[in-house]
């Protein structure tokens, strides 16, 4: 899946972007894991842009195409049995083709399901949840929609997540 994260940028300033440094303010927080897989209730969390067109709108893709300094921070809650034709994907910055034929590329669904089945993992949540991955600031997903979406991960007793960024 190419991806081109200055589609919409000027290509002068692709060469500075690239090159920039960003340094974390905040420690990456680690947590070992309190009990086997098997035992465990997985979330599934995307940054590809997707959703489920029969429950939600896209992403804004229209602003950010005229406001290409700005990404839409909101993010899509997805449940876990969405089949393919429900599935929209709204991402300019990367070719959404190969996920509408198989959301399992983003949000790998169905191998959580046969990874249940099969006893190698506990459950996945009923809720999985997408977001867009274009943020050239980050504030609004680290002070709203990020909490939100933990929130959320901890209200279905989630154990783990398995972040698929794109």
């Amino acid at each position: 899946m190419p991806l081109d994260s200055f589609k919409y940028l000027p290509r002068s300033i692709a060469a500075y972007y690239q090159t920039i440094r960003v340094d974390r303010a905040d420690p990456i927080a680690w947590t070992p894991l309190s009990k086997p897989l098997s035992e465990c209730r997985f979330g599934l969390v995307t940054t590809a842009g997707i959703y489920d067109k029969e429950r939600d709108p896209p992403f804004d893709a229209e602003r950010e195409t005229r406001e290409p300094m700005w990404g839409d921070p909101t993010y899509r809650g997805i449940g876990r049995d969405v089949v393919q034709g429900q599935i929209g994907a709204s991402h300019l910055h990367i070719n959404n083709r190969d996920i509408l034929a198989d959301v399992n590329i983003v949000l790998p669904v169905d191998r959580f399901a046969e990874l249940e089945e099969q006893g190698v993992v506990g459950s996945l949540a009923a809720e999985t949840y997408s977001l867009m991955g274009y943020q050239p600031n980050t504030s609004e997903w680290r002070e709203r929609y990020g909490p939100e979406v933990a929130g959320l991960l901890k209200d279905e007793a989630v154990d783990a997540v398995l972040l698929t960024p794109a």
